[in-house]
């Protein structure tokens, strides 16, 4: 929580002081102020994700179809594909997930930001959603003293049956700068602590997979920015993010496609249940 209320304040702060300061095209800055406001008023969404992840010399797809309450938090996860069905509600089975997969013929009862559940995963389902767009575009302002003039748009466009706002981040300067471990860090808590991206720091230091403390005194490479180049197709109408990718100096290293959105439709509470139809807990 106090981690959400830190990026949110960033993001509105830079958007503010950007509104003041005599940008020559303040386009990208009220588009981003608009996406921020959408993804915050989010109560409940449906959605479909196609993610394309990088890990160390491969990529890995993943399909899913989403159900999110956003207050209480609840999910519904599922990958048809791989059969994979997840349930969460927060503060219930000590903020476990229900897990059930073909390939465990039994329910798991798992710890979201544990390893299992992380492994081979960019974000956790904490993030799922819109949530990480947020976060990693005020982390992008925060860290690059050049900020929103490093924004570009390009109009309208056609992305996926939308007509969308095209939006374009880059800096040529990105790099990686040395880091000495501090005491009971984890990747995770370096990431946030210097606004960077998380899985960055795993893939520069031989580090995917690993979640658990650090060695204190050791010293690790962490990008000097979020990232090097982001795209986002904004939907004009939501004012949502149907297509966002990262890029680092390897180039692209996490794209997100989103389809079928429906927003703040009231999904009722049994579909948040074990026991509803079709699920399989």
């Amino acid at each position: 929580m106090k981690l959400t209320c830190r990026y949110i304040i960033i993001f509105v702060f830079a958007l503010f002081f950007a509104s003041f300061h005599g940008l020559p095209d303040l386009k990208p800055s009220r588009i981003l102020q608009l996406m921020n406001d959408s993804i915050k008023n989010i109560k409940t969404l449906r959605v479909n994700i196609s993610a394309l992840e990088r890990e160390a010399a491969s990529f890995h797809t993943a399909n899913s179809e989403i159900k999110l309450q956003t207050k209480p938090r609840r999910l519904y996860f599922k990958n048809p594909e791989k059969k994979v069905q997840i349930l969460y509600t927060a503060g219930q089975l000590n903020n476990k997930a229900l897990v059930r997969s073909a390939s465990v013929p039994l329910t798991l009862t798992l710890d979201p930001m544990g390893q299992l559940m992380r492994k081979d995963q960019h974000y956790t389902i904490h993030e799922l959603g819109f949530d990480f767009v947020a976060k990693g575009m005020s982390f992008i302002i925060s860290k690059d003293k050049e900020g929103l003039n490093n924004f570009k748009y390009y109009g309208k466009v056609a992305k996926n049956g939308y007509q969308c706002h095209l939006l374009e981040y880059e800096n040529k300067n990105f790099g990686y700068v040395d880091y000495i471990v501090g005491e009971h860090e984890t990747v995770s808590s370096i990431a946030n602590k210097t606004s960077v991206n998380e899985y960055l720091i795993h893939y520069k230091n031989g580090l995917l997979n690993h979640y658990d403390y650090l060695k204190k005194g050791s010293v690790i490479k962490i990008p000097n920015l979020f990232c090097k180049k982001a795209v986002l197709y904004i939907d004009e109408k939501t004012m949502l993010p149907v297509v966002a990718s990262l890029f680092d100096d390897k180039g692209v290293f996490e794209n997100y496609e989103y389809t079928k959105m429906e927003i703040n439709k009231i999904i009722p509470e049994e579909e948040f249940m074990r026991n509803y139809k079709g699920y399989n807990f």
